[in-house]
């Protein structure tokens, strides 16, 4: 799949598709395999694959996914892809009524509480992956006195590093360096609070 940036999601019907728990967990499980059938991302999400079918096509609905290339010679199959490298909801384009405004709160919870899961499935299997993989996992809290035009520059740095990561990584495996390689999830939050 070719790289193509972001997608900004700034209408209700569009969040309204992807905030929804299964469907959320399908976006990202095509995120990570670039291209799957339904049969695939079914065994992933352990459901039936005619309920992973009608997820996948409510997401196509919306252009959150598309038709991908077969990637087999079984012309049944139907392959998958995400539609941008991924999604952007941001708050300013949700704040304009109270509708809206709800519906962004509901679907950053459900995308938090998806991450949060990821973070304690990898907790709970910590002793599989070896001292490599948790000595190299990053588990950091930094106390930073900002202003939001700083925090919007730290950001956009820092998303920049995690882009340029990913694409050494691919670069990498696509010239045949797979060697102890695998997906790994970087959460940065970033927020104001008051002690």
């Amino acid at each position: 799949m070719p790289s193509r940036e972001n997608r900004a999601i700034t209408d209700l019907g569009t969040l309204k598709a992807l905030a929804h728990p299964l469907r959320m967990q399908l976006y990202r499980g095509l995120c990570v395999a670039r291209t799957a059938t339904a049969s695939q991302l079914a065994e992933q999400v352990d459901e039936a694959v005619s309920l992973v079918s009608y997820h996948l096509r409510k997401l196509a609905e919306h252009g959150l996914v598309e038709e991908a290339e077969p990637q087999s010679a079984d012309g049944r199959e139907r392959w998958w892809q995400p539609a941008s490298d991924g999604v952007s909801i941001r708050d300013r384009d949700f704040r304009d009524a109270p509708e809206r405004a709800a519906a962004h709160l509901a679907a950053t919870r459900l995308i938090h509480e998806q991450r949060t899961d990821m973070y304690r499935s990898y907790l709970d299997a910590r002793q599989t992956w070896g001292p490599e993989w948790n000595s190299a996992a990053p588990d950091n809290e930094s106390l930073l006195r900002l202003n939001p035009g700083e925090l919007a520059e730290l950001a956009a740095e820092l998303l920049a590093l995690a882009k340029k990561y990913d694409a050494k990584g691919r670069a990498a495996e696509a010239a045949g360096d797979t060697e102890g390689r695998e997906n790994v999830a970087l959460h940065v939050y970033g927020f104001p609070f008051r002690v």
